[in-house]
């Protein structure tokens, strides 16, 4: 069976979705898993090296679709913290922006050339984009600052996913 694979960072980014889906946990270390008939969901941890973590779902499913979702740090003020964008596809439901990954947090908006800044998306793409077509590869990035360093609460990050899983279940369950 042809999956769909759901990537996050944090199980707090994940969890609107978990139960959005009714996802059942296979799995906790060294990373999480969780399924649902042809979605596999990977939480993986914060930054490249764990996000490389991904290949072992490659070499262990049969993958047609891959979708990292997260939140994102934003340099421009005037877009609200909540949004969410698809950085790598032009969609109409979603809005786009451009997106850069760092190894570390950024404060200083003149060190990112992007709209968006985040710490994994990057390194998903590469992985993805030896296994998959870029058109079925999406990086949605849901706004969860304007360059603080500051990690956010977990009920502030769970409640910002929670209110765009219309459109991110859109995207997941949307016809290739």
């Amino acid at each position: 069976m042809q999956r769909i694979l759901i990537h996050f960072a944090f199980i707090t980014e994940a969890k609107p979705i978990i139960e959005h889906f009714k996802m059942q946990c296979l799995q906790k270390k060294p990373y999480y898993i969780f399924e649902k008939s042809n979605i596999i969901l990977v939480v993986s941890g914060i930054g490249a090296k764990n996000t490389s973590s991904i290949e072992d779902i490659f070499d262990r499913y049969k993958i047609k679709r891959a979708i990292n979702i997260g939140i994102a740090g934003c340099k421009d003020k005037n877009i609200k913290i909540g949004s969410l964008f698809c950085t790598n596809h032009k969609l109409g439901f979603i809005n786009f922006a451009t997106l850069s990954s760092v190894e570390k947090p950024v404060s200083n908006a003149d060190e990112i050339d992007t709209i968006l800044v985040d710490m994994e998306a990057q390194n998903f793409l590469q992985i993805c984009e030896r296994k998959l077509s870029p058109k079925d590869i999406y990086i949605l990035k849901v706004v969860s600052d304007h360059l603080d360093i500051k990690i956010p609460k977990k009920e502030f990050v769970w409640n910002i996913i929670e209110k765009n899983l219309k459109n991110i279940s859109r995207v997941v369950t949307m016809q290739s």
